[in-house]
């Protein structure tokens, strides 16, 4: 009885081997032969117990499948292969440009159904809005930054001109 259970300890040690560690399918291999082996051997012992056997692998090899599942991004071969990528706290998505355009306003160039183009100090951008549909042709504001996405609404039309530019321009007339 006892090499049953010891075939049966190492089958499913070994699927929780294969989980983690690449083996081109050999640990899974060595795991199914153990798994047989010990049902095999306790159906020698008798028929109730290589039932329960059974029952058990049913049962006990989905379950390791799915722990060896949550394990493996925390194992040290899974950060090895795992690249970190980039993230908006870096920078390395983000057009600097995109930075100053908080305030500014622009035309739609393609129908923002939500998301689309506007012209926005003279170039295109990407825009996105907060879930309304905006036509071709309309004014819209940049009304938020987060990474790469630039967030619109509409507005009445461009931007009026700054008070200094209008008290330089009444001083120059005649």
């Amino acid at each position: 009885m006892t090499l049953p259970l010891i075939l049966l300890g190492v089958g499913l040690l070994l699927i929780m081997a294969e989980v983690l560690i690449p083996s081109f399918g050999m640990l899974g291999g060595l795991a199914a032969i153990a798994l047989i082996g010990s049902v095999i051997l306790a159906y020698q012992v008798s028929s109730d117990v290589g039932q329960n056997f059974l029952i058990a692998e049913a049962v006990l090899v989905p379950s390791i499948i799915m722990l060896g599942l949550k394990l493996l991004p925390k194992s040290p071969f899974a950060r090895f292969l795992v690249a970190g990528g980039f993230s908006f706290e870096d920078g390395a998505a983000v057009d600097e440009r995109d930075k100053a355009l908080m305030g500014k306003r622009g035309v739609v160039e393609a129908p923002l159904r939500p998301a689309g183009t506007a012209r926005i100090e003279g170039r295109r951008v990407d825009v996105v809005t907060r879930g309304d549909m905006i036509e071709s042709g309309a004014w819209v504001e940049v009304i938020g930054l987060s990474g790469n996405r630039v967030e619109v609404s509409v507005c009445d039309g461009p931007e009026p001109p700054d008070r200094d530019t209008q008290d330089e321009a009444a001083q120059t007339e005649p």
